[in-house]
């Protein structure tokens, strides 16, 4: 028997597999490799992002939970250290809008390692992006702690000192260097712990809080703050006032604020501050965490000059206070003291004047433009809103249905007839009106045609024939709009466009411009003829009416207001014919001193004046009785030395806005000589 063989040849393709297995294995275990890194990374990256928003968040108490506690034991700290340090020491620097940038975690060496930067704001101001790093666990979960974690260069014990050189404020001045916004005494109301006592502790508390406009929580809130000890001072609320009986167990003690001497009568006109909130800081990161900032008023406007910049230090010190590093070093810089064109004297007569009812007042010095007042009532005490109002207080502003906070001087309204001396002027100039002209006007009541429906004008004195001065002196609107339609309305408008309708005037004071109509043209005669006579859709504020009127006094020149001392006199010259300006000035002394002047009750004061009186009456429909709002403009005819605009808002029945005018007419008469 033969036995058969056959050749084994080698399996070429078999290494080849092999390999090709073993290649995938690599690239697999690789791939894994890398995508577990990449895990890792993205968890580092939310542990430390979690870290960082519990300082952003201000929860120190957090912070630990990201850290890894081995690194903790071998930087000699244990959780509760680490939260009260980042609490103390962030805290203390009033650190706020924490923003992280540039986050990265990379595996270097064996290790996971991260870096990130953080731009802080302290009390100073802003402390630039400032840059950390350190490690993370194997598996990203936590960090690996130190001390540089709180601040670069930081180590072992070291710690952080915070000194700080407060700015002064800067304060306002009137005119003669009194002071409208000052830095004096107020009033901290708070209580020592241990005087509470522990028996009565809480019917104290209760008396305390009622006292104080508080809730019973709001008090032991401040008393549980972590810095309080039974024998230091606790401040429940600051006040310019201290009040006549004080609770069971609370204190006053002075300190140095902010306080506004004139109170209610410059309120809205000087305004007042508060303390910057984290909000503020989010618009304004140079803003320093524990200044105060301007709300309102002057305050708000000039608050970047007023505010200064407070100095200091932020420095790392080791354990024995040796320092090691400054982190911020700030000159301090105190804020400008402004002197304003305000008369005190002044603004509080003006203010009393107004006797609580809704109006302005407003006095300007018509050859520089100086504002001399700007009341505005009914008012608010701006003591209380910066040092600390009770919420009874605030309730009561905040309801009233006059609105104390409103700044009325700022505000428009419908002119009414003092705008008759501007329509006259305009007419003047363009020869449309005869001052000698008189026209034939019977009853009170008219209408062009029959084209105005049932929509007639109508005047309070029947006089006829009315000429210029006659229509002054009644203040015949009847008169006043047959002369406006025939001047027609492109006349009216090219004499109006040179006064200051559209346009903002120089003042650190929130206002609208003045308006002549809400569209560029007027869509009837009618109201061509009620803006003649200073109603329609006519708008100005006070102060820019006493503006506009200035060609009066200056004879055509529009002299612009002024509120900073030290500002330059801006004018606009030939506004109006200095012919004109004397014309309508004679016949305005003529509304004070002929007897059958509207603003006759002046007379009476023996004072050289020219004024006009006016109402604008806001109502829904022809034949009912609106709301009255009731104006005088009035200057000093000899010497031009001061200017009025009374205004006063829904007049009671029998009053009006000249008889608020006479002891700040005196005034300004015997002042402004």
């Amino acid at each position: 028997m033969e036995r058969s063989t056959r050749n084994t040849k080698p399996n070429k393709k078999l290494p080849i597999m092999i390999g090709g297995i073993i290649i995938l294995l690599i690239v697999g275990f690789f791939s894994v490799r890398a995508y577990q890194a990449s895990q890792v990374k993205k968890q580092g990256e939310k542990t430390v992002t979690a870290f960082v928003k519990s300082l952003q968040k201000g929860n120190y108490q957090d912070t630990p939970k990201n850290l890894s506690t081995r690194s903790l034991k071998k930087s000699g700290y244990t959780k509760k250290q680490v939260a009260e340090k980042y609490q103390s020491i962030f805290s203390g620097i009033s650190a706020s809008n924490i923003k992280l940038k540039n986050l990265a975690v990379d595996k270097k060496s064996g290790n996971y390692q991260f870096s990130y930067e953080l731009a802080i704001n302290t009390g100073f101001g802003k402390l630039k992006n400032q840059k950390y790093s350190g490690t993370l666990s194997n598996d990203g979960q936590s960090i690996n702690w130190k001390p540089n974690l709180i601040f670069p260069g930081m180590s072992g014990k070291d710690k952080v000192n915070y000194s700080v050189d407060s700015a002064v404020r800067g304060e306002l001045l009137d005119r003669n260097g009194q002071k409208i916004a000052a830095n004096g005494t107020v009033y901290q109301l708070g209580v020592i712990p241990k005087n509470l006592g522990t028996e009565n502790r809480t019917t104290k508390i209760a008396a305390i809080a009622d006292s104080l406009d508080l809730t019973v929580d709001e008090v032991e809130a401040a008393l549980a703050q972590s810095w309080v000890q039974d024998n230091l001072f606790v401040p429940l609320t600051t006040t310019a006032d201290v009040p006549a009986e004080l609770a069971d167990g609370l204190e006053a003690r002075e300190t140095t604020g902010r306080t506004y001497p004139l109170k209610e009568a410059a309120a809205q006109l000087i305004g007042y501050v508060g303390k910057v909130t984290a909000e503020d800081i989010k618009k304004n990161d140079k803003l320093a965490s524990d200044s105060l900032i301007g709300r309102s008023g002057l305050e708000m406007a000039l608050d970047k000059q007023l505010r200064g910049k407070d100095g200091g230090s932020l420095a790392i010190t080791d354990s024995k206070g040796n320092e090691k590093k400054v982190l911020q070093k700030i000159a301090k810089k105190d804020g400008a003291t402004i002197k304003l064109t305000i008369d005190s004297r002044a603004q509080q007569i003006a203010y009393d004047g107004l006797d609580d009812q809704a109006g302005a007042s407003v006095v300007m010095a018509p050859k520089t433009g100086d504002l001399l007042v700007a009341a505005s009532s009914p008012s608010f005490d701006p003591n209380k809103m910066t040092n600390g109002i009770s919420q009874t207080d605030y309730d009561a502003y905040s309801n009233d249905e006059n609105q104390p906070f409103m700044s009325r001087f700022a505000t428009g309204y419908a002119p009414g007839s003092t705008f008759k001396t501007i329509t006259a002027a305009i007419g003047l100039d363009a020869g449309t009106l005869d001052p000698s002209e008189e026209l034939t006007i019977d009853g009170l009541k008219w209408q062009k045609d029959s084209s105005w429906g049932s929509y007639q004008i109508t005047r309070v004195s029947e006089a006829s024939p009315v000429n210029l001065k006659t229509a002054l002196v009644y203040s015949d609107n009847i008169y006043m709009a047959q002369e406006t339609l025939k001047m027609g309305e492109k006349t009216f408008r090219a004499g109006l466009d040179k006064f200051i309708f559209g346009q903002d005037l120089d003042l650190p004071i929130a206002m609208d411009p003045a308006q002549i109509s809400t569209n560029d043209s007027f869509d009837s005669e009618i109201l061509l003829a009620d803006t003649g006579y200073g109603q329609g859709q006519l708008l100005l504020n006070p102060i820019q009416q006493i503006t506009a009127y200035s060609v009066f006094p200056n004879q055509g020149t529009l002299v612009y207001p002024k509120l900073i001392a030290d500002q330059k006199t801006t004018n606009k010259k030939e506004v109006i014919k200095a012919s004109s300006a004397e014309t309508i000035t004679e016949d305005m002394q003529a509304v004070v001193s002929d007897e059958n002047g509207t603003a006759h009750s002046l007379a009476a004061l023996n004072i050289p004046l020219a004024a006009k009186t006016g109402t604008a009456e806001i109502k829904q429909t022809q034949d009912e009785k609106g709301q009255e709002n009731s104006f005088l403009y009035a200057f000093d005819s000899a010497k031009q030395n001061y200017s009025v605009v009374e205004f006063l808002e829904n007049k009671p029945e029998g009053t009006s806005a000249t008889d608020l005018s006479k002891t700040l007419l005196t005034y300004l008469q015997q002042t402004y000589q």
